[in-house]
């Protein structure tokens, strides 16, 4: 038996990194508030349970780490553990069989890997009673078909950062589901969309825009240990309803129906031809190109003589080759962009690679592509 240690609330628990995605990880110190963050975040948005078994593909320099490790222990559920990659039939058994899970948490790009290679095959997973996403945007036919290994339980979109030790965006159980999509803030947090001035748009508005997160937020850093905290995370942004508004620097869109949908980081956002567009509304269209495709990456290219941003797109074939024709497939996207998205986008360059960069956590490192294009 060990006898408790008591803290004062901001006293520091453990120490984590930011995924790197739009430049230096950041370095950030959770404090004893952030476990209890997560916990709540889990058992409102996920329903997580004393008898449930969770599993989520995770390590301990991501985020979903500690979390996960939290949120079981606080709410009673069981933790599972698979020791191997995530990317097999072995962890698709594991789920099954050995573990039994019921709460299953996944990356995007894992399910796209699960799919195209049907390693879910002959295995029940009926028993999981809920799914849950992040790290990524969802490609709504990979969520179809994960959900329909489960019988059509719901998938619960989750958007957060490592800074905010939570989702500041989710999926609700209360109300219908729709893939791919947010049903809007999580519990106890509030954000407006603000237009290309600053200024937030009405609450009922459809709309796309950069988020703002209002400032008192249960579990957030106030702090952090390689930058300048205020700098980073409020510098800059707008005063809303007297207080100013924290930096996340999603884009998100709110559907006529009052769902949300995240477009990816401002960083990756793109002017084509005059019209604003997102890396990941062009990566939806382009997906569904051709079947031999696996994933595509969507970034701009500043010529070196100026002028407009030119697209250009980068693909992963599903049996990892680079023999397909590229003008084929540069067709193919331009013709999926014009009918689905904008007529006017014009696709300037396709590249074929084995794989794409990612960080730790398996999230696309566009910037990374994009230093490479340019050299």
């Amino acid at each position: 038996m060990y006898s408790p240690v008591y803290q004062s609330a901001d006293a520091l628990i453990n120490i984590l990194f930011s995924s790197g995605t739009t430049g230096e990880p950041k370095v950030i110190p959770w404090t004893q508030l952030c476990p209890i963050r997560c916990a709540a975040d889990t058992w409102a948005h996920l329903d997580l349970r004393p008898k449930d078994v969770d599993l989520w593909p995770t390590n301990l320099g991501w985020v979903m780490g500690p979390i996960q490790i939290f949120s079981c222990f606080l709410n009673g559920a069981t933790l599972a553990l698979y020791h191997g990659s995530p990317l097999g039939r072995g962890f698709c058994k594991f789920v099954q069989q050995d573990a039994r899970v019921s709460v299953l948490g996944s990356v995007p790009s894992l399910v796209k890997s699960w799919k195209a290679g049907n390693l879910t095959k002959g295995l029940d997973w009926t028993k999981i009673r809920v799914l849950a996403t992040t790290g990524e945007a969802s490609d709504i036919d990979d969520n179809l078909w994960l959900s329909s290994r489960t019988c059509y339980k719901p998938i619960v979109e989750c958007c957060g950062g490592t800074e905010l030790a939570s989702s500041y965006i989710q999926g609700r159980l209360l109300q219908p589901q729709a893939f791919g999509a947010f049903s809007g803030p999580s519990m106890s947090t509030g954000f407006v969309i603000l237009d290309e001035q600053g200024n937030p748009y009405p609450d009922d508005l459809p709309c796309s825009g950069e988020v703002g997160l209002f400032p008192l937020y249960f579990g957030a850093t106030n702090r952090l240990l390689n930058a300048d905290h205020d700098k980073v995370y409020f510098d800059g942004m707008p005063i809303y309803r007297g207080r100013q508004l924290r930096r996340h620097g999603d884009i998100i869109q709110r559907t006529v129906g009052g769902y949300y949908i995240v477009q990816g980081r401002a960083d990756d956002t793109m002017n084509l031809g005059g019209i604003k567009t997102s890396s990941v509304e062009i990566e939806r269209v382009c997906n569904g190109a051709d079947e031999g495709l696996l994933e595509t990456a969507a970034v701009s290219i500043k010529p070196s003589g100026g002028g407009p941003e030119q697209l250009a797109i980068l693909a992963v074939l599903k049996d990892g080759s680079t023999t397909c024709d590229a003008n084929l497939l540069k067709s193919k996207f331009q013709r999926a962009i014009q009918k689905n998205l904008n007529p006017l986008f014009k696709v300037s360059y396709v590249k074929i690679v084995p794989e794409f960069p990612r960080t730790a956590s398996n999230k696309l490192l566009r910037r990374v592509l994009r230093d490479q294009l340019k050299q």
